[in-house]
């Protein structure tokens, strides 16, 4: 199963963008992702540190640095996972089996297209269109 930390990040995301005037507090944003406050300022710190949000110290708050229509889902994903392969093969294979000797160079251009096509999903999907979505 991939990280929900992804799903997360864009939850946070179009939160604040489809209520600019809440005060986006890590509680009030846990409330509507139904965790702890702590994952919440940990993905934050995630999406600060690309530069996507900001917060100020001692204060309640977090605001978009850009436009909802100027955040692609590629940059969220980015910003929150830190192993850029979403795929990744078993090592420690058996050398002396056929298919232990060549799984890896048999799948891996096949990860690396499907991970270049999740990518170009990502790049052409805004946060505006997610909140859009939302709206629906």
């Amino acid at each position: 199963m991939i990280n929900t930390r992804f799903s997360v990040a864009v939850h946070i995301i179009s939160l604040i963008a489809a209520y600019p005037a809440e005060q986006h507090s890590s509680e009030w944003i846990a409330g509507s992702v139904n965790t702890n406050p702590v994952v919440i300022r940990r993905i934050t710190g995630l999406l600060k540190r690309a530069g996507l949000v900001s917060t100020t110290p001692g204060v309640a708050g977090i605001t978009l640095n850009k436009c909802p229509s100027e955040i692609s889902l590629l940059e969220i994903y980015h910003a929150v996972i830190l192993d850029d392969a979403l795929f990744s093969v078993h090592e420690e294979t058996n050398p002396n089996c056929p298919v232990g000797r060549n799984i890896q160079g048999a799948l891996n251009d096949t990860f690396k297209d499907a991970q270049l096509a999740m990518e170009q999903v990502l790049a052409n999907k805004t946060v505006a269109d997610v909140v859009q979505d939302l709206k629906q």
